[in-house]
């Protein structure tokens, strides 16, 4: 799978795994489930973001040659496609709980709103943690019909501090581009304190899973 899947699908396998009864391996029907809805997702995500930025694309380096951004695709064409790959996501999340039916959904607006997040604050990269690490609440609630908010909480803290740390290092190869045209980020406010700041986000990471396997109970191996 391509990365940007397995860093969506990471926090719900975690999820899923520390939901699990102790001395039970995680639900093999979920880890499947949530595979083909990070599948699903990562893609509707970067279509979304593909049409947001299709005029950004074009003044950078790494992005000018996406389909978009080269008129390749239409908007309206790109739209159909998204209501596919929603289309199939909401399958994929009918077959969980209730609880977690409303629970995914309520992540769709995160979705929508990250790309516009680089044009207004230098943070966009927290909004992502935001977005990719909610499932770190889903796969704890598709297991148990409910979010334990101590275990999970500290989880989905855990993973917004990962997401910020890789994504702050990616976004670093965009810094020339950015500047000229007014694109914010992490990487841009960080500067040459890059180094400082990620290395307290990973202090932060791992005391909020170290927090969240005490809260669940969970042994040394």
């Amino acid at each position: 799978m391509p990365i940007g899947v397995w860093l969506l699908y990471w926090p719900c396998g975690w999820s899923i795994a520390m939901a699990a009864d102790a001395g039970c391996f995680p639900d093999a029907k979920m880890l499947t489930l949530f595979a083909v809805g990070a599948a699903v997702m990562r893609g509707a995500g970067c279509t979304i973001n593909d049409m947001w930025d299709k005029d950004i694309d074009k003044a950078v380096e790494r992005t000018r040659d996406r389909p978009i951004a080269k008129g390749i695709i239409s908007q309206g064409d790109a739209l159909k496609f998204l209501a596919g790959q929603l289309s199939v996501a909401l399958a994929v999340l009918l077959q969980l709980n209730w609880y977690s039916v409303f629970l995914g959904a309520s992540s769709l607006g995160l979705v929508v709103i990250y790309p516009l997040m680089k044009r207004i604050t230098y943070w966009p990269q927290l909004v992502l943690g935001m977005t990719f690490n909610w499932g770190a609440l889903l796969g704890w609630s598709a297991i148990h019909g409910s979010v334990d908010w101590a275990v999970c909480l500290p989880l989905y803290a855990a993973g917004v501090c990962w997401t910020i740390i890789y994504d702050t290092i990616y976004a670093h190869q965009d810094v020339a581009d950015d500047l000229l045209i007014g694109i914010k980020s992490t990487a841009i406010k960080f500067g040459e304190n890059t180094k400082l700041f990620l290395s307290l986000f990973s202090v932060g990471m791992v005391s909020n899973l170290l927090l969240s396997g005490v809260m669940a109970d969970q042994t040394l191996p």
